[in-house]
């Protein structure tokens, strides 16, 4: 009985949306009449999974993903890892205040957060520009579109992630950190060999859901298509399946392309759960 409100909306905005998805993407519509007759619907099966498969806009859509991921991951992991081992020193101050301070940017909406950067990244009217053009600093920060985006993306998405690894740093038993201390390890040594590996769970886990989330990216390059011409309207998956649907009224194609990208994710997420698990067992049988 407590468990049935949450299979109640479980069901309402996950799996009924899902299936009919599926749904769709088994039919198209096509209009009789050498295209000036009336629409009629038309079971095509696997069809529209084939047209999107055979896109090419659509398979680059991933590759830029992949890029996107290559670059981003490792900064934003990176960045994350450091502030949080900063602030788990012993000789940090403030501790509260710039948690609070480097989180605040995850606080704000993804849409306004891509609105400002487009601010800040177009000429003439952003002062970042201007600045850089002052300097003698030609720099066009929307010809290229991708660092740029990963740039928002870890403006946003560091300090959360940061919280993470700040939460498991603490949850490392005391007892461990003072007998690295009367060992004579230094904090760098500390962090290196004792702190990062006993989080490696946490950084795994924040590792994976970034490279899911990273699948799904849509709303900041959707802001920069309006101000950049190198962000084409199929840049990533989701960008393709929402101008297949709500600019070409290509609904079965749209439903298509999602299911992949579903897919996708779903797979992506199997193997590195099952890759983190085959590493963690071995481990488990030598201790034991």
């Amino acid at each position: 009985m407590l468990l049935a409100p949450f299979f109640a909306l479980f069901t309402a905005v996950m799996a009924v949306p899902i299936c009919y998805a599926v749904y769709l993407s088994l039919f198209t519509e096509r209009r009789s009449g050498l295209g000036f007759g009336d629409t009629e619907t038309i079971f095509t099966g696997l069809g529209n999974y084939v047209r999107a498969l055979g896109d090419g806009a659509y398979l680059d859509g991933f590759l830029t993903i992949g890029q996107y991921c290559l670059v981003y991951l490792p900064i934003m992991l990176g960045l994350s890892l450091v502030m949080a081992l900063l602030l788990d020193s012993a000789l940090a101050r403030a501790q509260r205040f710039f948690q609070l301070a480097l989180f605040l940017p995850h606080a704000v909406p993804g849409i306004i957060a891509a609105l400002i950067w487009t601010y800040l990244y177009t000429p003439g009217i952003s002062p970042v520009t201007s600045a850089l053009h002052s300097a003698g600093a030609q720099l066009d920060l929307l010809g290229h579109p991708l660092p740029a985006v990963v740039n928002i993306a870890v403006w946003e998405w560091t300090g959360y992630n940061m919280v993470i690894f700040y939460a498991a740093l603490q949850a490392i038993p005391r007892e461990v950190l003072e007998a690295a201390v009367v060992d004579g390890a230094r904090p760098l040594r500390t962090a290196l060999s004792i702190k990062i590996p006993l989080i490696r769970a946490s950084i795994t886990m924040v590792g994976m859901f970034t490279m899911i989330g990273s699948l799904q990216l849509f709303t900041e390059p959707m802001i920069l298509h309006a101000t950049s011409p190198a962000v084409v309207s199929s840049w990533t998956p989701n960008m393709y399946a929402y101008t297949a649907a709500f600019e070409r009224n290509d609904y079965g194609l749209a439903a298509a392309a999602s299911v992949l990208l579903a897919l996708v994710a779903a797979a992506l997420s199997f193997l590195i759960t099952r890759a983190t698990r085959v590493r963690s067992e071995p481990r488990a049988e030598a201790t034991a």
